[in-house]
C-alpha cells in the first residue's frame, strides 16, 4: 500500500506541472509573489501585465486557469473574463480584485456573474487562493 501512494504523489507532481496558470495583473509585485508561490506549489505560470497582453499569451501558449485582477489600465478584468469565457470557454477563471470606484465586492460580484469560477478580495489569502486552483482542477479532471 506504501508503494502505491508514493507512486501517486510521484503522478500527482508530474501532473502538476503540467497544469499552466495566467496571472494577469497590473502590479508587478502582485505577479511577482504569485508567481513564486504557485512555482513553489508545482505549478507552470505565466503572466501579464493588462488583460490585451494576456489574451495575446494566452492564443501563444495556452493556460489551463487565468487568475485576473479586475481594475487594470488598457483592458480590464470585466472584459478580460467575457473574452475568455468567449474564445476560451474551458479555461478556469478567478477574479481578484483590491477596490475601484463602487468597491472590490461589486466588482467580484459581476465577474462571478460573468463566468469567473470564484473571486477573491485584496489582499489575498495565496493558500486559500492555491487551494481554489486544485479545487478547480481536482472538479475539471486536471488531476494533481
Amino acid at each position: 500500500m506504501a508503494k502505491r501512494r508514493c507512486r501517486s504523489i510521484n503522478i500527482r507532481k508530474w501532473l502538476q506541472l503540467v497544469m499552466k496558470i495566467l496571472i494577469i495583473d497590473d502590479e508587478p509585485q502582485i505577479r511577482a509573489i504569485l508567481r513564486i508561490w504557485f512555482e513553489q506549489e508545482g505549478f507552470v505560470v505565466l503572466d501579464g501585465e493588462n488583460g490585451r497582453e494576456g489574451v495575446k499569451i494566452q492564443r501563444k501558449e495556452p493556460a489551463d486557469m487565468l487568475i485576473c485582477d479586475l481594475i487594470m489600465p488598457d483592458q480590464e478584468g470585466i472584459e478580460t473574463i467575457t473574452s475568455f469565457k468567449k474564445e476560451f470557454p474551458s479555461v478556469g477563471i478567478i477574479a481578484i480584485s483590491g477596490g475601484g470606484k463602487i468597491g472590490p465586492d461589486s466588482y467580484l460580484e459581476i465577474a462571478v456573474q460573468l463566468g469567473a469560477w470564484k473571486a477573491f478580495k485584496k489582499p489575498l489569502d495565496i493558500p486559500q487562493l492555491i487551494e481554489a486552483v486544485r479545487e478547480w482542477a481536482y472538479l475539471n479532471s486536471i488531476e494533481l
